[in-house]
């Protein structure tokens, strides 16, 4: 399944808040979840809007996700919490957190079109997984500086989690370690995501 294209707001009335996907407001300015009372919601249901809610706010396609969800079954630790942790340190998902880009698919788009350095070196790949001490950084040019600066500028009093630290002034963003779990706020479950992948595979 290919990545989501559509309208945006419309997965915001359905799923609820993600700040990834647009940074766009509903109409009654408050995000919302469109409660679907004339009928009793199964249990696949409820794991399956879970799982759509983390793939749209990522911006992943079905098939990313789920080689997400395998890479998190194996290494040692809360498959949940290891799977958001993943997702976090993507390169497209800290430069968001940074405030370097309004959303995931902008930033996306800062790393395809080769405006982003990690260590000094060009990525043009948004899955990149970033590392602790990882130093992000905009090309020394002035079109590159001046798109992070409109970003920047657009959300002065963004917040920025303690396992990023952001130079607004250099164009820097610093990782400083692996996101804690309550540092994520994106509401949500994780356990019922792993849960739908576990009764599919």
């Amino acid at each position: 399944m290919s990545r989501y294209r559509g309208p945006r707001l419309k997965k915001i009335y359905r799923l609820g808040a993600l700040p990834g996907l647009t940074s766009k407001r509903t109409k009654s300015g408050s995000d919302f979840k469109i409660q679907l009372c004339s009928r009793k919601r199964s249990q696949y249901c409820i794991r399956l809007e879970e799982k759509q809610k983390l793939r749209f706010h990522y911006g992943l396609t079905e098939r990313q996700l789920l080689k997400y969800v395998h890479i998190a079954v194996k290494i040692k630790g809360s498959t949940g919490q290891v799977l958001l942790q993943l997702l976090e340190m993507r390169l497209d998902n800290i430069l968001f957190r940074l405030g370097m880009a309004s959303t995931i698919p902008g930033a996306r788009q800062l790393i395809n079109h080769k405006h982003i350095l990690v260590n000094g070196s060009i990525v043009d790949i948004p899955s990149y997984r970033c590392k602790p001490r990882d130093i992000i950084t905009t090309k020394d040019k002035e079109r590159s500086k001046a798109m992070i600066q409109n970003y920047l500028a657009s959300s002065p009093h963004i917040y920025v989690p303690n396992h990023l630290t952001l130079d607004s002034l250099k164009y820097k963003g610093f990782v400083n370690q692996i996101i804690d779990r309550k540092c994520i706020d994106l509401k949500i479950n994780e356990l019922l995501i792993i849960e739908y992948y576990s009764r599919k595979t």
